[in-house]
């Protein structure tokens, strides 16, 4: 999904939204400093299959998944990290890594760390290694109904 589709969805939902432009940047915690973007508002997008369904998992970037937490918070039977074959074709307009946390626009759950839940503000990948879109994490709370759970520890 481009930008462009990203910020039109903001928009007819009457949202308001910062994009920050960056050099390229790779790593969560890269991008974050390329921004200067706090590390715990930094919000990463990672994809993980939970009984063999495609599910997204955002936490902070200063965090990681807590796999057997997850497993047991969500009541999955099976949760791993997913192939990039597995989802790259999900996402045909989006670069690798860099998928915008709304899995409710790809018929997908969101899993979001109750981390991630405690800062006013959070910004993600808007489908490029090089642009990130900064909005209120109430916000996206409304737009995307994520499940919250306690699934992250500080890395």
């Amino acid at each position: 999904m481009p930008i462009k589709k990203i910020k039109d969805y903001l928009d007819n939902n009457d949202i308001k939204y910062v994009i920050i432009s960056h050099s390229p940047a790779y790593t969560a915690m890269e991008v974050a400093a390329r921004a200067h973007v706090s590390g715990n508002e930094l919000a990463k997008t990672v994809m993980v299959k939970m009984d063999e369904k495609m599910t997204m998992v955002v936490l902070p970037a200063s965090y990681k998944i807590d796999f057997n937490q997850l497993k047991e918070e969500s009541g999955a039977v099976t949760v791993q990290l997913a192939d990039e074959d597995d989802f790259i074709e999900m996402f045909p307009k989006c670069e690798v890594g860099a998928m915008p946390p709304f899995g409710n626009l790809y018929k997908m759950e969101v899993y979001v760390a109750e981390s991630l839940t405690k800062g006013k503000e959070i910004a993600f990948a808007a489908g490029s290694h090089s642009e990130l879109i900064k909005l209120a994490y109430k916000d996206f709370e409304i737009l995307v109904n994520p499940i919250v759970l306690k699934i992250s520890v500080q890395v």
